[in-house]
C-alpha cells in the first residue's frame, strides 16, 4: 500500500512501524533545543514515541546526536521545518529517522528517497500534494488542514487513490478521530501538557 511505483512515480520509503502503530507524532518547538530532553522523556513515558524537532528552534543540529544517544533506543526522532537539500542531508547524516517539510521542495524529497528515509512534504493544493507524492513522499503533509476539513482526503483520493495524507495546522485533539476515520495516516494537532516544561510547545499528531 505504501510502496507505489509506476513509470511516473518513484518508490516511497515506508512509514515506520512506530508511526503505523501509534498514529502520533510530537512536534517540538522551544527557545533552544537543549530544552527538549525532559519533554522527550515525558512523551516517552506517555507512549508518544515519534518525535519531530523543528529547525525553527535554534540548536537542533547540535543537540540531535545527544538526544539520539539518550533516547534513540526508545523513540524515533525526525527533523522538521526542513526547506533545503543541505538541511535534509545534514539531518540525515546526524541520524534523523524522517524529514518533514512545510513546502513541496523536490530536491528535499529526492535527498530522502535516495537514502530510503521517510519524508513528509507539505502542501495544500492537489497540484502540490500530488507532486510530493509522485516524487516519492512517504505521505504528504496537508497544511493548513483546518482550512479544508477531513472530507478533503476523500476528494483527493478520487484522482489519487493511493495518496497518504498527514493533516497538520489548526487542528485540535477533538478533530483527530474524524481525520483518522477519513483515512489520514496520522494527525497533527496543537496542544500543551502541564506535565511538560512550559517553555516547550508540543504539537501532537
Amino acid at each position: 500500500m505504501f510502496h507505489l511505483e509506476t513509470p511516473d512515480t518513484v518508490s516511497s520509503p515506508a512509514p515506520s512501524a512506530i508511526l503505523l502503530d501509534t498514529r502520533v507524532v510530537a512536534v517540538l518547538r522551544a527557545k533552544h533545543a537543549k530544552d527538549y530532553s525532559p519533554v522527550i522523556e515525558a512523551l516517552r513515558v506517555g507512549g508518544v514515541l515519534s518525535i519531530e524537532l523543528t529547525l525553527s528552534t535554534p540548536g537542533v543540529f547540535e543537540e540531535l546526536p545527544l538526544l539520539l544517544d539518550r533516547f534513540g533506543d526508545a523513540v524515533e526522532i525526525g527533523v522538521g521545518t526542513v526547506t533545503t537539500p543541505a538541511e535534509a542531508e545534514t539531518a540525515l547524516d546526524l541520524g534523523a529517522a524522517y524529514i518533514v517539510t512545510p513546502i513541496t521542495e523536490p530536491d528535499v524529497i529526492t535527498a530522502c528517497t535516495r537514502r530510503g528515509v521517510p519524508v513528509f512534504p507539505g502542501g495544500l493544493t492537489p497540484t502540490e500534494l500530488h507532486t510530493g507524492w509522485k516524487l516519492g513522499a512517504t505521505a504528504v503533509k496537508l497544511f493548513p488542514a483546518s482550512t479544508v476539513g477531513p472530507g478533503y482526503i476523500s476528494q483527493l483520493r478520487g484522482p489519487f487513490p493511493d495518496i497518504q495524507v498527514v493533516p497538520s495546522g489548526g487542528l485540535t485533539i477533538e478533530d483527530v478521530p474524524a481525520w483518522i476515520r477519513a483515512g489520514a495516516l496520522a494527525v497533527s494537532s496543537e496542544g500543551r501538557s502541564s506535565a511538560m516544561p512550559s517553555r516547550a510547545g508540543v504539537c501532537l499528531s
